[in-house]
C-alpha cells in the first residue's frame, strides 16, 4: 500500500529501532546467567529504542506532542497531533530470549488514532494502517479479520496479569468461562501483537484488562481497519480511555463478549 507521508515516516523510524533491538536480543542470552544483568541491559535496550523513535518522529515533525512508555509525555507546538510509542512491547519475552516482541507506534489527531505501526524485528513483519484505507502486512498483503463464525473453533488471545495486579481474578474467571466454549486461549504477552495477529486471522478475538494507551493504541486502529470489532471490556465505555480491549471478527463478537462480560 502506498502510505502518507507520516505512516512512511513511522516505518522507517520502526525499522531502525528494531535494527537497534535485534543487535540487543542477540546479546540477552549471554547474560542469562544473571537475571539482574539481563534485566538491566533489557532497560536500556528499551530506553535506547525509544531515543531513536523520538529522533526519528519528533526530527521529521517537531511540531507533534509525544507520549512514550520510558520518556513520559511532553506536549507539542500543534495540540492536535501526538505520536503514542511503546518502544518494545513484551519486555519480559525479550529478557528471556523469547522472540515475541514488537515496537508499537500510533499517531493521534483530535483524539483519534489515524494510523499505527506495530513492527515484530525479530520476524520482519510490519503491520500498518491509515484511518480508512485498511490494514497491511509488510508491502502488500492485505489484512482481514478470520472468517470463523463458530466460538468452539476459534483460538483467542490474553494477557494473564501477574499476581500483585488487581485484574487476575477477574482474568481468571474469564478463562474458567471461556475455556470450555472455544479451541483454545493463547498468553504470549505483547498486547500490540495480539491486536496484529487478530487483524491478520491468525487469532479469531482478543481481551485484556489493565493497558497503558501505548500498549493498544496503534493495534487498536489496525484491527478495526482489518474488520475487526473493537471495544471495552465493560460495555458502553471507550476502550482506549479505559485502558481494557475486547476484540474479534463480526462472526463471534457479541458470543465472545457475552462469555468475557459475565463477570
Amino acid at each position: 500500500m502506498q502510505g502518507s507521508a507520516n505512516l512512511n515516516i513511522m516505518i522507517k523510524a520502526a525499522r531502525k529501532a528494531g535494527r537497534s533491538l535485534v543487535k540487543d536480543f542477540r546479546e540477552v542470552e549471554n547474560l542469562q546467567v544473571s537475571m539482574k544483568g539481563a534485566g538491566d541491559f533489557v532497560s536500556k535496550a528499551d530506553i535506547a529504542a525509544e531515543a531513536i523513535l523520538k529522533e526519528e518522529l519528533l526530527g521529521a515533525r517537531p511540531t507533534y506532542g509525544w507520549l512514550g512508555e520510558e520518556g513520559g509525555g511532553q506536549d507539542g507546538a500543534d495540540p492536535t497531533r501526538r505520536w503514542i510509542v511503546d518502544p518494545l512491547d513484551g519486555t519480559t519475552n525479550f529478557l528471556h530470549g523469547l522472540p515475541h516482541w514488537a515496537i508499537s507506534i500510533a499517531l493521534e489527531h483530535k483524539g483519534q488514532i489515524v494510523a499505527g505501526v506495530v513492527f515484530d524485528p525479530a520476524k520482519d513483519e510490519m503491520f500498518y494502517a491509515e484511518k480508512g484505507n485498511g490494514a497491511w502486512l509488510n508491502d502488500s498483503r492485505r489484512l482481514r479479520v478470520s472468517g470463523r463464525s463458530r466460538m468452539i473453533e476459534a483460538i483467542f488471545a490474553t494477557g494473564v496479569p501477574f499476581a500483585a495486579k488487581k485484574t487476575l481474578p477477574a482474568t481468571l474467571k474469564d478463562l474458567a468461562r471461556l475455556m470450555p466454549e472455544c479451541a483454545g486461549v493463547r498468553r504470549w504477552g505483547a498486547a500490540a501483537l495480539d491486536l496484529a495477529y487478530v487483524a491478520a486471522g491468525r487469532y479469531d478475538g482478543y481481551w485484556e484488562r489493565e493497558l497503558n494507551l501505548w500498549d493498544i493504541a496503534a493495534g487498536y486502529l489496525i484491527a478495526q481497519e482489518a474488520g475487526a470489532l473493537v471495544d471495552a471490556v465493560r460495555e458502553g465505555q471507550a476502550p482506549l480511555e479505559a485502558g481494557t480491549i475486547l476484540c474479534a471478527n463480526n462472526a463471534i463478537f457479541d458470543s465472545f463478549a457475552k462469555v468475557i462480560r459475565e463477570s
